[in-house]
Order: structure tokens, then sequence, then C-alpha cells
């Protein structure tokens, strides 16, 4: 498996990590399942959050109460989660209050007493960067947190944060597949008129900020079409792409899905592939691409089949 920089700490991290969103209503022998098939793949990074599992903590408790992991277990690997999500009535929540009561939350339902790394999950409207600051400074000094990072945010919200923030911003969790590629394609068609892809969603060059900030970039729903959207393998949407992918799995000897990894984690940025399939053999064939060497003309490739100008 290989390896990335964590932000700009001395901690190097897995190029994939295993998303713990889909396991709320799996056995407990499907969850060891799925965490042994992590390991035996080199991913010792576990990413949850307070919200995942339709109720608050849910899936966070399923993991712990199915692992039941040894104090030394726990040592090997990197819990991450994020708090900010207000569910049913589903708004946003900075503060400081729900902040550090939903670390404890997690705290609690994960069976630990701390976390490698928390999340802001997405940018509050309301944000008041001093209350983030407050929390960050209370759950580091109190051995709760060990690093902070964000999900979703733009370079101006990191910014703005980081007028009170002191920690180190470790990580952004963004959206990114091959056909879900705004911020690796605007780039590619800015200044582009006329050219769907030169329009900026992410406030601008939120990739490129990323690497020189020395954030980790963390690509979630790394295989979907959208937001939401179906699975790229199989699509109908997408039997060029599709095609490509079959050839160079053919190439390479993996499954297609491993040529999807292997497209993020080819990129120098040094990102992270967050799956969220809770399918053992899935997790080993999506790793297996983590290393794979694509040339830039395969790469390349793979960003026109899914039908992005390459100018």
């Amino acid at each position: 498996m290989k390896t990335v920089p964590f932000g700009p700490t001395s901690t190097q991290v897995p190029a994939v990590a295993a998303g713990m969103m889909r396991i709320a209503d799996k056995s407990d022998e499907e969850i060891r399942a799925l965490y042994t098939a992590a390991r035996d793949a080199g991913i010792d990074f576990f990413d949850h959050a307070d919200i995942y599992g339709g109720e608050a903590h849910r899936c966070e408790q399923r993991f712990a109460s199915a692992l039941k992991l040894s104090a030394s277990e726990r040592e090997q690997i990197t819990l991450q989660t994020k708090a900010g999500i207000v569910p049913g009535e589903w708004h946003y929540d900075s503060s400081y209050e729900h902040i550090t009561s939903s670390v404890d939350g997690s705290l609690r339902a994960l069976g630990t007493d701390y976390l490698d790394v928390l999340l802001i999950h997405r940018p509050d409207a309301l944000v008041e960067p001093e209350e983030v600051a407050r929390a960050f400074d209370e759950l580091h000094s109190a051995g709760k947190v060990r690093a902070f990072g964000v999900s979703n945010h733009t370079p101006r919200q990191i910014d703005l944060l980081k007028t009170a923030v002191s920690q180190p911003i470790v990580a952004n969790q963004l959206q990114l597949s091959i056909t879900h590629s705004p911020i690796i394609a605007q780039g590619l068609a800015a200044n582009m008129a006329g050219e769907q892809d030169a329009v900026t969603y992410d406030g601008g060059g939120i990739l490129d900020y990323c690497r020189i900030n020395r954030i980790t970039v963390q690509a979630w729903s790394p295989f979907q079409t959208t937001f939401q959207g179906e699975v790229i393998f199989g699509s109908e949407k997408y039997p060029e792409l599709n095609a490509e992918l079959d050839r160079l799995a053919g190439k390479y000897d993996v499954e297609p899905i491993a040529i999807a990894t292997a497209w993020i984690t080819r990129h120098p940025a040094g990102m992270q592939v967050v799956l969220g399939t809770t399918t053992p053999q899935r997790v080993a064939d999506a790793a297996a691409g983590s290393d794979l060497p694509l040339t830039r003309a395969e790469w390349y490739g793979l960003v026109q089949a899914a039908g992005h100008r390459v100018p």
C-alpha cells in the first residue's frame, strides 16, 4: 500500500482509507470481515462521522461494538471522524458547544480516549472562527483530538478558519472521481469560454491551494458519477470510460476499480481515496490500485474518456 504525507505532519498514511458510512445495518461478523480485509490490504485508516448511520454516532458505535479492539490494536489504527452537521433539522453548526459535545459523543461511541483526526464536516455560513479555535484548543490540550481538518471547504473558508485556529489543517475531504472531477478539470479548461469544465465550483483552485498549504485531500465518493449518483462501473452514461477502464485493468491485471483508484492516487497531490464499499473483496480490489504507475497518457486518456476536454 502506497503511503502519503498527512498534511504538514511527519506522519505517513495509506493512500486508501476505509469509509464506515454504510455499516449501520451490518452484522458484527460483516463489520469484522470488512475491517480484516482493510487491514490485510494495508489500510489502517478508518473514516467516520457523527451523523453516519441515521442516528447520532450509530456507525461509530457499531464499529466499536463489533470489533472490540484491544488497547494495542487501537494504537495501530487511525480513527477519523467529523462533526458539524445537525441531523433531522439538517443544518450546520460549528459552534464551540456543538463541536465539543459531538467529540465527546464520538469518543463514547468509539470506545476510545482520543480521536486521531477531527474534521469539520461542512462549511458553516454562520461560522465564528474564534469558537472553532476555542473548541480545537480545548480538545487538543485535553488529549481528546490529535489533529484537525475540514471537509468540503473552499480555499477562502479554510483561510477564514486559520485567522483564529492555531493547529495545522491536515486534511480537506472533497468529492472526487474520474467523472466528478471539477477540482482537476477546471484547471485544465481554465479561461476557455463556453467550456463547462471552466466553471469554478470550489472558490478557485482548491486542489492547488491544498498542495501549496500541505493539506491532504481525501477523495470521497471516488467511484460515483455525480453527487449521490450511480457508480461508474457499467454506467450506460460512460461507455468510453468503461472501455478504457477495462483495457487498463487487463493491462495491469487488476479490476477496473483499481484503475479508478489509481487515477486519483497517481496525482502528485498525494491524495487519499476514501472507500465507501462494505464488500471486503472490493476493498482489496480497490486498494490494489494505490501503487499502479499509470502513465501520463493513460491518466489523461481516462480524463478524456470521462468526457472532459483536454485542450
